[in-house]
């Protein structure tokens, strides 16, 4: 693998670790947007340069890392929320759960036959982002977080499709990626609506019965 991919998947799953730490909405969107360009970036370092590439790349860069974050610091200033505040697990917690999914994921992926391709960090780091996605997805109150860790989720997936880029067909990519806009700009509108009905973002009040 070249060392410029090596990089690229180290700053990849150190983002994970930013949206961890951080207790700003506003931070956890821009270690997001970072992770889309990261991700933008890597099938032009991991395959001969090609119009297939370049345009995956183009594409990912301007959903995962401009559309998506922008409609999603829309999402907090409609909403005029702006920390996370009490998780269900700490800070702290979170980066130590963080920390055992990398070091699960390193142990599942050498026991993957992937684990012998020539971009074998790619299944480790693909991993620990999914995991690590659902950490954040299960662990925060807020319902704009919570769509971040969908976000993360998806982004492991999508590592992981890049070990089969040869193969995958092209007009398969770009669907998925248009599945995760759409599903994403849904969640959006399902946040301003809870935001606008019962003035909290705290997705757990939707279990309190109302009064």
């Amino acid at each position: 693998m070249p060392p410029a991919a090596q990089l690229l998947l180290l700053l990849v799953m150190l983002s994970d670790f930013a949206v961890l730490a951080t207790t700003r909405l506003s931070g956890c969107i821009r270690a997001l947007a970072a992770q889309g360009l990261l991700l933008g970036a890597l099938p032009l370092v991991l395959a001969p340069l090609s119009a297939h590439t370049v345009v995956l790349a183009l594409g990912t860069v301007a959903v995962k890392a401009v559309v998506l974050p922008r409609f999603l610091a829309w999402a907090i200033r409609e909403a005029s929320v702006r920390r996370e505040v009490e998780p269900l697990v700490g800070f702290v917690a979170s980066l130590l759960l963080g920390a055992g999914a990398v070091a699960l994921a390193f142990g599942i992926a050498a026991r993957l036959p992937l684990a012998r391709m020539p971009d074998a960090l790619l299944v480790p780091a693909a991993l620990a982002t999914l995991m690590i996605g659902f950490i954040v997805l299960t662990t925060r109150r807020k319902a704009i977080t919570q769509v971040v860790g969908y976000l993360m989720l998806e982004n492991g997936i999508y590592l992981f499709g890049l070990t089969q880029t040869a193969s995958v067909p092209f007009l398969l990519e770009l669907g998925v990626l248009l599945d995760v806009f759409v599903g994403v700009f849904v969640m959006g509108i399902v946040v301003f609506h809870i935001n606008r009905e019962i003035d909290s973002l705290d997705s757990e009040q939707l279990t309190e019965p109302a009064d």
